[in-house]
């Protein structure tokens, strides 16, 4: 279905060139002289990058359907992941390019969403807070706060996140994934 100028918003989805954009902003502009326009903030979805495009009164717009499917992560093998679908049990398998950075957060049974179109798997979201259990450290000594530094820890991922000194193993931390894996706060 096409879109006119005036149906451009953040959230919505569309395909520009062959590509699918979510917009992230869009200002309609109406010029004392000559035709309104919209220029939009786009996030394409398959590989992240954001571009700035002007779209004219006349133009119309593929609006692009994006299917949003909450998964269970299963395991992975040979750069595959594989995901079940908690609605149809149907398993899905995601490449290692798709998960990229966030395949070091992935634990065992996280439900994460994925987003596809047209069938095929256009990327994944993690939850914005993960917690991980601490397998390996330096040992912290007395004294030691969270104004004074940081040191690598390994979780039970074997992902390796820059925790506060005072942590030792075996501490429950929580871990924001929006920010590539960063610590937020050790759980009692």
């Amino acid at each position: 279905m096409a879109l006119s100028i005036n149906e451009i918003k953040s959230g919505v989805t569309i395909l520009v060139e062959g590509e699918v954009y979510m917009c992230i902003d869009a200002q309609h502009v109406k010029p004392g002289k000559g035709a309104a326009f919209v220029r939009a903030r786009l996030r394409n979805l398959k590989n992240d990058s954001i571009q700035e495009k002007t779209f004219r009164g006349e133009e119309k717009i593929e609006e692009a359907y994006v299917e949003e499917r909450k998964l269970q992560y299963q395991y992975s093998s040979g750069g595959i992941f594989h995901f079940m679908d908690t609605d149809n049990f149907e398993e899905i398998a995601i490449s290692e390019d798709i998960i990229a950075d966030k395949a070091k957060l992935l634990k065992d049974n996280l439900e994460i969403m994925g987003y596809f179109f047209k069938g095929a798997t256009l990327y994944v979201n993690l939850p914005n807070f993960i917690e991980f259990t601490i397998v390996e450290t330096e040992p912290g000594f007395k004294g030691d706060s969270s104004k004074s530094g940081n040191k690598p820890a390994t979780v039970d991922t074997g992902a390796i996140i820059q925790v506060p000194l005072f942590i030792n193993v075996g501490d429950k931390i929580k871990v924001d994934t929006r920010t590539g894996g960063t610590y937020v706060e050790r759980i009692n």
